[in-house]
């Protein structure tokens, strides 16, 4: 299961953890939340981007295996997620 991406190809049978995530500013701080924390804190962060994370790191590594699509709108985050999980509903 191949997924052509603006980054090149991704091997979706090799993803151990597939989440979306907002990058936040806070305060000078900048780190990647889940969507349900960046909505809630909205009024005190400020969404830089938003990312698809696709991990291939096994069980129990320390090293991160992972590829990050990001996006400018939830929008487009969202509509990449749904073409995303067709290749898991085939």
């Amino acid at each position: 299961m191949i997924y052509k991406s603006k980054i090149g190809n991704i091997d979706l049978s090799r993803v151990t953890r597939l989440y979306p995530a907002a990058v936040v500013d806070a305060h000078g701080e900048i780190a990647e939340m889940s969507l349900e924390w960046a909505d809630m804190n909205a009024d005190k962060v400020k969404i830089t981007a938003f990312v698809l994370v696709f991990d291939f790191t096994p069980p129990k590594e320390q090293v991160r295996d992972k590829k990050e699509l990001y996006f400018e709108t939830k929008e487009e985050l969202i509509e990449t997620m749904q073409e995303v999980a067709q290749f898991f509903q085939d």
